[in-house]
């Protein structure tokens, strides 16, 4: 399998001027623990993640050294140390080394990346711009996916997964477009918070009505 086959779509994104405030509500909000950060192109220039937002002056979380110790300590990393605590905008804040892949990519290779940096999710990039963004979580979801023995072989499942997000992208009655879909010979594994069991009946509704569709497994989390 490949990033194409798992990564969401729907990516929650900020600006560098973003405040960091409207970032952690962002944070809260869509349940996630890093936001890539965009320029006006849609280029990714940085990555926020919760790790930056530990340390913050306004909860009396910043860093704090003996006065001897902050002597020897070296002046740029006191500098970061405090962009990072007393920092008002996304940009000030945000990781500036991003480490992406494309939508070809493999899933071991990106197995690879989160272990060799220590990250949890890796941005999509195609031709420059956002796509989607991987995490741990749309591994471990693979991995139940592919656990279940097989419908049948031969089925284009990414082209049946892109049908399936194409006709949630047009309801208007679901958000979940930010959560996930993983199609394994045919079937659909719908994961993710639902808001209600009207949603939750609805949507699989939907996904059994795509052509290729061979069985839908419920792995919705009710948030209601």
């Amino acid at each position: 399998m490949r990033a194409a086959d798992v990564m969401v779509r729907n990516v929650v994104t900020v600006r560098p001027e973003t405040a960091v405030s409207e970032a952690a509500k962002l944070l809260v909000d869509h349940d996630v623990s890093a936001l890539p950060v965009v320029d006006a192109e849609g280029r990714v220039v940085g990555m926020l993640s919760e790790a930056d937002l530990m340390r913050r002056e306004e909860i009396g979380t910043e860093k704090r050294r003996r006065w001897w110790l902050e002597a020897v300590t070296p002046g740029a990393t006191l500098a970061e140390e405090y962009a990072k605590s007393h920092g008002k905008t996304v940009e000030e804040l945000m990781s500036r080394e991003v480490i992406s892949a494309t939508e070809d990519t493999t899933l071991a290779d990106i197995a690879s990346l989160f272990e060799k940096h220590s990250i949890k999710r890796v941005p999509i990039i195609t031709d420059g711009k956002l796509v989607g963004i991987v995490s741990r979580a749309n591994l471990v979801q693979a991995v139940a996916a592919a656990s279940v023995p097989s419908a049948r072989p031969g089925h284009s499942d990414r082209r049946i997964r892109l049908d399936i997000l194409a006709r949630l992208a047009e309801q208007s009655w679901t958000d979940f477009g930010d959560r996930n879909i993983i199609v394994v010979d045919g079937t659909a594994h719908i994961w993710g918070l639902v808001g209600s069991p009207q949603e939750r009946k609805a949507l699989t509704s939907l996904v059994e009505d795509v052509p290729g569709v061979t069985a839908v497994k419920d792995e919705m989390i009710p948030a209601y």
